[in-house]
């Protein structure tokens, strides 16, 4: 009976995730499987993604990291799961179908876009433990939701991992709307032929939607007293093609509204280092991979991202 006390505690202590491990399986009694007949040996730990903290989010441009979760003892990870979906904020963000990549399938074998790189992270951390994905080509004043997950090599799924974020605003050259604003105001002044008044609707609808905002924003701090932007539109190019104007304003979120009111608005480019990895390996239909950065060949470069940012403030920056 004491033998028998001891191997139930000895098999309730390896299926812990604390005991030995025979090539990739866990050694636990018949009764640790779970409902799909595999060792149900300590779970693989989700992986914790999070934006990276040396790079604030772009209007395009967002970096995400997360450190590998390769157990001690268990499973070995096979690979990251990554989707991303441009979700809005008034339905359920859970009922969610994106796109879907695969670090090891996708990421590293070149499949992706040039919109997605995959590689390591800078920093202080080893570099075989962090890895990293950049997405360049979102939507500016998105709402992005990813998710993460990652796989062992039996094909179970670790829990997921989420990040939820706001891409900024789309950007805008305030010297330019100003300019706009000041074109505007001289086209509407005196007699408006009708050639005058073709420009003045051609110039407005060629500019953004937050390029809108901000010569609407310039013209009524300038020329109000000749009458506001929205009434002077539609006096001198009627209410069709004032109308056909002034609805383009509504597509600016009331968040990216609020920073078009600022007094200033400058812009700047930054750029990034990343590491871009790509895996020297052809990975042939239904190999298994172990621990995808550690056991495979993969080489690393350094490239740069650019990143072209707005500031907002209420007076003029250096």
């Amino acid at each position: 009976s004491h033998q028998a006390f001891k191997a139930a505690l000895m098999s309730s202590y390896w299926c812990s995730g604390k005991g030995d491990v025979i090539e990739d399986w866990c050694r636990c009694d018949l009764n640790a499987f779970d409902e799909n007949g595999l060792p149900n040996c300590s779970p693989l730990p989700p992986p914790v993604l999070r934006l990276s903290p040396n790079v604030e989010p772009s209007s395009t441009v967002v970096s995400l990291e997360w450190l590998d979760v390769q157990p001690a003892i268990g499973t070995k990870v096979s690979d990251y799961v990554l989707h991303h979906k441009k979700v809005d904020e008034y339905t359920d963000t859970d009922l969610y179908t994106g796109e879907s990549l695969s670090f090891a399938d996708d990421l590293l074998s070149g499949l992706a876009t040039s919109c997605v790189a995959a590689g390591r992270s800078h920093g202080d951390v080893p570099e075989t433990s962090l890895y990293s994905v950049i997405f360049k080509c979102l939507e500016p004043d998105g709402l992005y939701k990813f998710t993460l997950y990652a796989v062992d090599t039996r094909g179970r799924h670790s829990e997921l991992s989420t990040v939820t974020l706001r891409t900024a605003c789309p950007l805008v050259d305030d010297s330019k709307a100003e300019e706009i604003a000041d074109k505007i105001y001289n086209l509407y002044n005196g007699y408006t032929s009708g050639k005058e008044q073709q420009t003045a609707y051609n110039t407005l609808m060629e500019v953004s939607a937050s390029m809108l905002f901000r010569v609407q924003h310039h013209y009524n701090s300038h020329y109000e007293k000749f009458g506001d932007f929205v009434w002077r539109s539609e006096d001198e190019l009627g209410p069709r093609k004032a109308h056909l104007i002034l609805r383009r304003l509504e597509k600016v979120s009331s968040h990216c509204s609020t920073l078009l009111r600022s007094a200033y608005i400058q812009s700047r480019t930054e750029t990034m280092p990343y590491l871009f990895c790509r895996s020297e390996e052809v990975r042939p239909p239904g190999m298994v991979w172990y621990s995808i950065l550690k056991d495979t060949k993969v080489t690393c470069e350094e490239k740069m991202v650019s990143m072209l940012r707005n500031t907002y403030g209420e007076s003029k920056g250096r």
